[in-house]
Parts: C-alpha cells; structure tokens; sequence
C-alpha cells in the first residue's frame, strides 16, 4: 500500500511537471523537486532532470542541495564546464562547503585533469569531518592518473581513519597487487591485530589480503578468527566460502555461503557462489536452481548466465547451453571463456560455421588459449581441411613458442597432410619442451604408435631412468 502511495504522488508531480511545461505555474517544495529529479534520472532523461533543477533553483537560489542535483544533472550530459561555472559560483557564496569542493574535484576527475581533483579534494579536507571518504576520493584520483604510490598513500590514511572503509580497502589490496607490494604489505595489516587483537574488521582484511596472496589456509583462520569475534560478520563468511573455493573444499564453502544468507537474506552473488559449489561437486540440478536464481536476482549478472549455460552443456542440453552462453556473451563479451564454451556447445549441435566464429573470437580475446587453438584447428582438421587446421595451429605456435601440446597436434596434422619430414621436426621440437607430453599424440591419432620411424625419434629423446 505504501508504494502505491508512493507512486502516486510521483504521478501526479509528473502531471503537474508536464502542465507546468505547457504555460502552467505550480509550486514545489524542495522535496518534491528531488523526488521528480530522481525519478527522471533512473530512466536517464537528464534533460528533464536538469529542467526540473532550473525550476528549483529558480524557486531556491540558495539552495546547495539543488545545485548539486543541476551540476550532477549537467555532468550525466557532459556538459562538464557549465557545471564548473555553477559550482563555481557557488563555492564563492560558500566557499567551505565540502560537497560544492567534491562534486568540482569529481568533474576535474571525469576530465582526467587528476592534478587539479587532487588539490581541491586537500581543501575539501579541511572542512569535512567525513575524511575517510576524501581520502578515497584523492586515491582514485591518483590511480586514474596511473600514480599507484601516492593511491596507496591515500587509501591507508582513508582505511585509517575508518577501517571499515571497504572501496579504500579494495582499491588499496589492488595497488599493492598491481605494484607488486602485496606481500610485503602484511606487516600494515597485522599491526591492526597488533593493536586491536579481539578487533574483527583487523582480522577480515588481514584474511583478504591472504587470500589475495594465495596463502589460503591463513586466510581460512584470519576470517574464522574474524567470526569467532564477531559471529554474524555475514562478510567474513562469505569470504571465507571464497577461501574454502579455492582449497578445492567445496562442502565447507556451502556452510559458509548459506551461513551468509541466513545473515544477510539472499544476494544475486550469494547464490551464484552457492551454485558455483555445487556445480564443482558434480550437483548440476543444483548449480543450475541457484544459478537461476541469482540471475533472477540480476539479470545483468553475466557470470550467472554463463553458470547456467555451463550446467546444461554438462547434461548434454546443448541447445539451452547456447542459449544462456549468448545472454552472457551479449551481457560481457570480452570474457573469451564465454565465446569457447558458446564454440563447444555449437560445435556438439553441428553448427559448424558458429563453432569456428566463436573459436575465432575466443582466439582473439586470449590467444595464450592453448586449447582454444586445438580445438578451432581440429574443427578444420576433421573436414579433412589440413591446410587450413596447420595454418591455424602455426599462429598458435607464434602465439605460445613454447607449449608442447601445439608442437605435437602440429604432427598429426602434418603426418595426416602427408607431409612426414615436417611432422618428424616439429616430434623433435615437442620432446625437447616435454617428452612426457608426446602422449597427447598417441591419444589424438592412436595409429601412429605403429610408426617405427616416429617411435625411433620419441626413444632418442627418452629421458635416463
């Protein structure tokens, strides 16, 4: 009842909003003004929005709040300098309103001038009791700007003035994973415990960097740590459900996922965590029910459509594979796993000529794909194409000059073309990178086990036992 109320008096403000378009005065009091501003920018007509914050300022010339939505009304139309030349108006009327100084720095963001954001996020300083998010804001400035060390800098003085400061504590674990001071930064998250030893945010954030690290097992005992603090820390258990994941501990990472919404109800990323669990136990109905219901949760939520495209092509339900592999693609399409799992699926209906489009994307987007390569050449190989499937595992190899597998499926293809001697020096090429490998031959084209010549060549190489 309450939201029908609701959405009626935003319907008749909006009446009152178009009768005042067509010649008609009204009055609206700053409330009003807001709700209609809101309601036109979450369907993203900003002309409107910026119409109705002229209609405001007009009524409340003093008005911060007002002058704030026409500047944000102005920037979502890019119209970054007449937003300057208002907020600059207004910071002389005001000159130490922390928001005016903010929403001025953010614009000189947008505009990548990161040097004249910073200097007026430090006046912001001065005047805000809220630090912690000026610090912030003076980090993504200097990380944009691509200075990682002062970022760095920033985001430890915003995580200390407020620990729970979680886009600081993000923001900074990636700088010091981008410039390669992560591990060296433990020692900065321990003195927390150091200081505070019962203080459960110290413990969280020292399990997050952990696990950043790849020391999962400490970070398993950080988050239990954390919870045995604070027992209904829904973060630390989803965190630690994360940190079961990757020790291949998938029972006890549902405990910790399921023990997070019963903390905090259900979440579009819970539920694609829980039937990501279930999928790697080889529990596909179930997978397929929670990755369902994260995407209903979500339908931007790309990885859940993928999960449930995964979990179909595992029961052999090709068709509805496809299906969701193209709502992710279409949602993400730069994630190449996508386009070679949309390959398998199209390939395993007989849609060959999609199989190879989408082998080709996913080639593109990862060419260090040593499978991708494999598979979109054996696609050629199989018509019985030996040119073309040769051709393609030759870009493979300019790709990965290294990887064993492409030299010796490269002698299959060879051998098949009838072109033996080149078969025989790429055998050569692949026991020097990995003798134990060569087996990948066998398997792929199991009637050349009774090639003497070839098995001469593979004994030559043979390590000493």
């Amino acid at each position: 009842m309450a939201e029908n109320s609701k959405q009626r008096k935003i319907n008749d403000l909006i009446k009152l909003f178009h009768e005042m378009e067509e010649g008609a005065y009204h009055f609206f009091d700053i409330e009003e003004i807001e709700n209609l501003y809101n309601h036109f920018t979450d369907r993203s007509y900003y002309n409107r929005a910026l119409k109705i914050c002229n209609v405001g300022i007009d009524l409340y010339p003093f008005s911060i709040d007002l002058i704030l939505l026409k500047s944000q009304a102005l920037i979502n139309l890019e119209k970054y300098q007449h937003a300057l030349n208002i907020l600059d108006k207004a910071i002389m009327i005001q000159p130490n309103d922390p928001e005016l100084l903010v929403m001025k720095a953010n614009i000189h963001s947008l505009r990548e001038e990161y040097p004249e954001a910073v200097e007026i996020l430090n006046q912001a300083l001065e005047f805000t009791s809220n630090k912690d998010d000026i610090y912030f804001q003076i980090g993504l400035a200097y990380q944009n700007d691509d200075n990682f060390d002062l970022a760095i800098i920033s985001y430890k003085k915003a995580v200390e003035e407020n620990l729970e400061h979680d886009g600081a504590l993000y923001e900074l674990a990636y700088c010091l994973d981008i410039t390669g001071a992560l591990d060296d930064s433990l020692d900065y998250y321990k003195k927390f415990i150091d200081n505070d030893p019962y203080s459960h945010l110290g413990w969280y954030n020292l399990g997050i960097i952990y696990h950043k690290l790849g020391k999962n097992d400490d970070a398993v005992s950080a988050y239990q740590y954390a919870i045995l603090i604070k027992d209904d820390f829904s973060s630390a258990y989803f965190n630690l459900g994360n940190a079961y994941m990757s020790k291949e501990q998938y029972s006890q990472a549902l405990d910790s996922y399921q023990k997070t919404v019963d903390l905090e109800g259900p979440s579009a990323e819970t539920h694609f965590s829980i039937g990501e669990a279930y999928e790697k136990l080889g529990h596909l109905d179930l997978g397929l029910k929670y990755y369902r219901k994260a995407y209903k949760l979500d339908n931007f939520y790309d990885e859940a459509a993928f999960g449930i495209g995964s979990c179909l092509f595992q029961q052999e339900r090709w068709y509805e594979a496809i299906h969701f592999f193209n709502k992710a693609i279409k949602l993400n399409p730069d994630r190449e796993n996508y386009w070679e799992s949309l390959a398998d699926a199209e390939y395993k209906v007989g849609n060959l000529v999609s199989s190879l489009e989408a082998y080709q994307q996913a080639a593109v987007l990862s060419p260090e794909n040593v499978n991708v390569w494999l598979m979109w050449s054996y696609l050629y190989f199989e018509q019985g194409d030996f040119t073309k499937s040769l051709e393609l595992i030759k870009c493979g190899l300019e790709e990965n000059p290294t990887e064993p597998s492409l030299y010796y499926r490269s002698v299959a293809y060879f051998i098949a073309a009838g072109k033996y001697k080149e078969g025989l020096a790429y055998l050569e090429n692949g026991l020097i990178l990995n003798f134990e490998k060569h087996q990948e031959l066998f398997e792929f084209y199991p009637t050349l086990q009774n090639q003497k010549a070839l098995l001469k060549i593979i004994d030559q190489y043979r390590p000493e036992s």
